[in-house]
């Protein structure tokens, strides 16, 4: 009988571990699941308000300032290496306290005005909280790359909570756009000869990008100042046409 249950208590010792280990495992993974589901949440509803301002710009002024909307989640690994380099144990508290781009939002618009429009008409509605604003347009960064970026927060209505989740919001040309997405390519690639040459041609690039984005500027600007008067025949049927406008 004594060797029975001696034999019985490392079993059973040795299972309550395990099944310690194991919930200690699905609490974190619970737990990271709910972190994730917030900033998804939070990509939806400013998604959503980018959206909105899009078909306001369409209904009221036959235009639309939007060309797409991109959104990104930060995956796990890259969540772990960002705390790494933080050098932060990568709990909740400190993946919500000092990261604040995990849940990312891309606006590309045809002309540079209609970025300021956009981050403007964002910031100023009454559940965005806006904690950071960067110009790289204004102040491009030395390789040339130009965006406006925004570190807001939104709040989050749950079944029986409510939560401020925040994200990153970069707004830039389809000019700007496609010259961050080709350097982005070349910036990764190992061992490229003469690298110096490479980073001054990207920069001479992004100046002529630039320079075609401002020109495009000048150009929308100067045919909305001649454009023609229109008849009030011609005036009723461009508001006939605006109710005709699919918003779905």
């Amino acid at each position: 009988m004594g060797e029975k249950n001696w034999l019985q208590v490392p079993e059973r010792v040795g299972k309550n571990i395990i099944m310690g280990q194991a919930m200690n495992l699905l609490d974190g993974v619970l737990d990271y699941k709910e972190l994730m589901m917030g900033y998804a949440c939070a990509i939806k509803e400013i998604n959503t308000k980018f959206e909105v301002l899009d078909t306001e710009f369409e209904v009221r002024y036959k235009r639309n300032p939007i060309s797409s909307i991109e959104t990104r989640l930060k995956s796990q690994m890259s969540i772990l290496e960002k705390m790494a380099k933080l050098g932060l144990p990568p709990t909740r508290e400190n993946i919500e306290n000092n990261l604040n781009d995990i849940a990312g939002i891309r606006v590309i618009c045809s002309y540079i005005d209609d970025i300021y429009l956009l981050a403007d008409a964002l910031t100023k509605q009454d559940d965005i909280r806006l904690i950071k604003r960067k110009d790289y347009i204004q102040n491009p960064k030395p390789n040339g790359y130009r965006s406006l970026h925004l570190i807001v927060s939104v709040p989050i209505f749950f079944a029986e909570s409510t939560k401020e989740v925040k994200a990153e919001v970069q707004i830039r040309t389809i000019a700007m756009n496609f010259w961050a997405s080709l350097e982005h390519q070349i910036k990764y690639k190992k061992n490229v000869d003469h690298a110096e040459k490479v980073i001054a041609r990207l920069k001479e690039c992004a100046d002529e990008i630039a320079h075609v984005d401002e020109t495009m500027q000048e150009i929308r600007a100067e045919m909305d100042h001649i454009q023609e008067k229109p008849t009030d025949m011609e005036a009723l049927y461009e508001k006939l046409k605006k109710i005709d406008i699919n918003l779905m």
